[in-house]
C-alpha cells in the first residue's frame, strides 16, 4: 500500500487532497487537529470535515497531531518511512488579522511546522514529492503598484502590461509590506525551495490566491468566497473591507488545484515555484461576487464598505498559469467563479 501524507487534512485543501489520492489508491494519513476552530471559533471548525471523511473514505486514517510537535510527527514518519509516497502539506494558520496578534504562534505553525516536515521527509521518505500549498501574500503588496485603473465594479491593471494575463513568478517578494501571515508564509515557502535545490528533494511551492470549494469553513478572517456566501444568505448583508469593494481575487476551486497536485506528483521536479489560481478564467471583485450572489439566489444584500483595508491585502490579483501550463499541458481548469458560486449557493441552501 502507498501513503499519501496529507496536513491540514479536514481543510479546504487538505480534504480535497485527502479524497482526489484515496480515489488514487493511496492510503491516507491525515494529520489535522482542529486549530483552524482556535483560530476562528466554531465556523472555523473542521470536525464535519474529518467525520465526511472518516465515513466516506475506507482507506482515511486520521492523526491528531500538531505540526509543531516534532517528536509526534517523528514516529508517524518512522513508522511508514519509504511507503509514504507524497507529502501534501496544506496545514497552515492562513489569516493576516490573526497572525498580527499572535505572530509567534503564526511563525511556528507557518514556519517551524513546514521545517518539521521537511526535515523528517528527507530522513525517512526522501523520494516522495513534497507539495506545499503557499500563497500568494508572499509577494507582499506589490501587486497593488502596478498601473492600475479604476472601474465601475472591479480595479483592473492596463492592458498594455505584461503582466495584463496574469501577475507571473518573475515578480518581486522584497521590498513591500507582507503582513505576519506572509512573512511566514514567505520563510516557508523558501525553505521548501532551499530543501529543493540545496538537499535534492522534489519539492514545490503552489502560491494560490483564494481557494474555495463545498469543504470550506469559511470565516470573517480567511475564506472570501465561502464565507461570502454564508453571510449573503444567512444574514443578507456583508462588509466590503477596503478599495470600495473593488479589490479583483483569483478563484481557484480546490478539485482544479488537487489536480494541479497530481500533475506535478507524476512529474515533479526540484524547488519548483508556480503561481496557481483561476486567472483570467476564475476570477472577481467583491462587488462581483455579490451581484453574482444576489442574481444567482435571487436575494438582496445589504452592502457596509469600510474604508481602512486589511494590511497586505491585494487591490488586483490574477494569477498566470503559464508557467505551470507549459510544464503540465494536460491540466485543465474546470471552475469558474460564477460556477464556483453557484456550487456554494447549493451547499448553504441545502
Amino acid at each position: 500500500m502507498n501513503f499519501a501524507l496529507i496536513t491540514g487534512s479536514c481543510g479546504l485543501v487538505g480534504s480535497e487532497a485527502s479524497i482526489y489520492f484515496a480515489k488514487k489508491g493511496f492510503k491516507i494519513l491525515g494529520i489535522d487537529n482542529n486549530t483552524r476552530k482556535f483560530f476562528f471559533g466554531k465556523d472555523g471548525d473542521i470536525s464535519w470535515v474529518k467525520k465526511k471523511l472518516k465515513n466516506q473514505l475506507n482507506n482515511y486514517e486520521h492523526l491528531n497531531i500538531d505540526i509543531r510537535n516534532l517528536s509526534s510527527l517523528k514516529k508517524v514518519f518512522s513508522k511508514y518511512k519509504k511507503k509514504i509516497k507524497v507529502v501534501i502539506h496544506a496545514a497552515a494558520q492562513p489569516s493576516h488579522d490573526w497572525a498580527k496578534n499572535k505572530p509567534f504562534i503564526d511563525f511556528d505553525i507557518n514556519a517551524k511546522g513546514t521545517l518539521n516536515l521537511l526535515e523528517l521527509t528527507k530522513l525517512y521518505c526522501p523520494n516522495a514529492p513534497f507539495i506545499f500549498m503557499s500563497t500568494n501574500k508572499i509577494y507582499g503588496d506589490n501587486p497593488n503598484f502596478l498601473p492600475l485603473v479604476e472601474k465601475k465594479t472591479r480595479w483592473e491593471i492596463k492592458s498594455s502590461h505584461k503582466f495584463n494575463s496574469g501577475i507571473d513568478e518573475t515578480m518581486s517578494i522584497d521590498n513591500c509590506t507582507h503582513s505576519f501571515f506572509g512573512a511566514s508564509k514567505a520563510y516557508a515557502d523558501l525553505i521548501v525551495q532551499e530543501y529543493g535545490r540545496n538537499v535534492g528533494l522534489k519539492t514545490a511551492c503552489f502560491r494560490a490566491g483564494c481557494i474555495t470549494g463545498p469543504n470550506h469553513s469559511g470565516a470573517k478572517l480567511h475564506g472570501f468566497l465561502s464565507y461570502l456566501v454564508k453571510a449573503s444568505l444567512q444574514k443578507k448583508q456583508y462588509f466590503l473591507i477596503g478599495y470600495k469593494g473593488k479589490q479583483v481575487r483569483d478563484n481557484i476551486h480546490s478539485e482544479d488545484l488537487i489536480r494541479c497536485f497530481w500533475e506535478f506528483y507524476k512529474k515533479p521536479g526540484y524547488g519548483k515555484v508556480y503561481n496557481t489560481g483561476g486567472g483570467r478564467f476564475s476570477n472577481c471583485s467583491i462587488i462581483e461576487a455579490l451581484n453574482i450572489v444576489e442574481k444567482l439566489a435571487n436575494v438582496k444584500i445589504k452592502r457596509k464598505i469600510l474604508k481602512q483595508n486589511r494590511v497586505g491585502d491585494h487591490i488586483w490579483y490574477v494569477s498566470s498559469m503559464k508557467k505551470f501550463r507549459k510544464d503540465y499541458p494536460n491540466w485543465k481548469q474546470k471552475y469558474s467563479s460564477t460556477k464556483i458560486i453557484k456550487e456554494l449557493i447549493d451547499k448553504f441552501s441545502s
